[in-house]
């Protein structure tokens, strides 16, 4: 490969590396003020306001449950470039959208279009497969979860600093951060997916979540792999659940508190994926580093449900920071079991996996808080929801001894399997 495409590539990969930085980063800002816009738009109800933010989170995941596919369908069909950018536009378009909304069911209809428009995720990580060879991918991969570490540890903190001048300023910015990204991406990024390898039709039979799981069962490895993804994710889904409620029941922790310990989980993920990534899955392979970062995830939540003192409950973080090993190795896996032209569906399927695991997760992990530490809870346990995602990675582990393996023929186009 001459040193000018190498070069081209390495910018692109930039590219998508800020654009995922910049989507987690936009949300984040937000993370500190939504509830409190919503709870001024309810008249001050807390209580009515709690009920609001639930429907805002299942709303959120429901769209982009659907919406993922959709992107992934239509970057296979007619570029990644195009919807990559489109992305980016909504994105900032509705940002500004939702500054402006003045009234609760305008800030819902927002959200509708953030949770379509933040679907970008599904067409960077099939960017990421077209432009990153296949023993490279995972360390690519650990990059753009670097990105999600960064953006998480900056987004809330510096949302929460604006949102003490206005409670619209975080979402000015946001706007600006996401069309700022929409105009670097006109002039550095190039299309990643030649048209000799798209897709020949726009096909709505896998551009929908059902269909999306049918095209999964086509490759069995990724169907097994795929449910390693759905697992891991629903197990992740017990910090934004549960998180803060649990360390003021257990520990007494405020939001400061908090605020210090979320930022040093972001901490320890970016130095997962950015620094271990490349180094451990060239030794180990990405089969191991797999099953290594779910089994030290399994550990951290047990760490997490029993430990009786706050300073125990910091010794799980480093320990289940190392479960970031499983993501980008479980991506590039699966990413060789499939050619380019279903790269940008097979990822649609799996962010629709990611958006189920939002809508069914909060009422698995805040129902299983709400009744061990109840009155008739069966054992007071008010680590339960970190159990039962100790159990899940657990059974995620199990799988992945069963699929997590590089193809052994070469990989066919989605034509010649039907």
């Amino acid at each position: 490969m001459n040193t000018a495409v190498q070069r081209g590539r390495n910018a692109a990969l930039v590219f998508i590396f800020f654009t995922v930085l910049i989507d987690v980063l936009s949300f984040g800002l937000i993370i500190p003020v939504l509830p409190h816009l919503i709870e001024d738009f309810t008249g001050g109800n807390t209580a009515h306001a709690a009920y609001w933010i639930g429907v805002f989170g299942t709303v959120f995941a429901g769209i982009q449950f659907f919406s993922s596919p959709v992107q992934g369908a239509l970057s296979d069909r007619y570029g990644r470039r195009p919807v990559i950018l489109l992305s980016c536009l909504g994105l900032g378009l509705d940002f500004c959208f939702m500054a402006l909304a003045n009234a609760l069911p305008w800030l819902l209809v927002g959200r509708v279009i953030s949770g379509i428009t933040s679907a970008s995720f599904t067409t960077a990580n099939a960017y990421v497969a077209d432009i990153t060879s296949a023993d490279k991918r995972a360390k690519s991969y650990g990059l753009i979860g670097a990105a999600f570490g960064v953006g998480f540890i900056i987004g809330p903190l510096l949302g929460g600093w604006l949102g003490a001048i206005s409670l619209r300023l975080p979402f000015w910015f946001a706007a600006g951060l996401a069309l700022l990204n929409f105009c670097y991406g006109l002039f550095v990024l190039p299309e990643s997916l030649p048209p000799e390898k798209r897709a020949r039709s726009f096909d709505w039979s896998h551009a929908n979540p059902l269909g999306s799981m049918v095209l999964l069962r086509r490759y069995p490895q990724v169907f097994g792999l795929a449910a390693v993804v759905f697992l891991a994710n629903l197990a992740h889904y017990v910090y934004p659940s549960i998180f803060v409620l649990f360390a003021d029941y257990r520990y007494g922790w405020g939001p400061r508190e908090v605020g210090w310990v979320l930022a040093a989980v972001g901490v320890c993920s970016v130095i997962v994926q950015a620094g271990l990534v490349g180094r451990i899955v060239p030794r180990l392979g990405e089969r191991r580093t797999l099953l290594l970062g779910l089994a030290c995830g399994v550990v951290g939540f047990g760490i997490y449900a029993f430990a009786g003192s706050g300073w125990v409950f910091l010794l799980g973080i480093p320990v289940s920071a190392i479960w970031g090993l499983a993501s980008p190795s479980t991506q590039a896996l699966i990413t060789r079991q499939v050619g380019s032209d279903v790269q940008g569906r097979i990822q649609g399927a799996l962010m629709s996996l990611v958006s189920l695991a939002g809508i069914i997760g909060p009422a698995i992990f805040a129902g299983s808080f709400g009744l061990f530490i109840g009155d008739r809870a069966p054992l007071h346990l008010p680590g339960a929801p970190f159990l039962i995602a100790a159990l899940l990675l657990g059974c995620g582990w199990l799988i992945a001894w069963r699929y997590a393996r590089a193809p052994s023929t070469p990989v066919q186009p989605l034509e010649a399997l039907r």
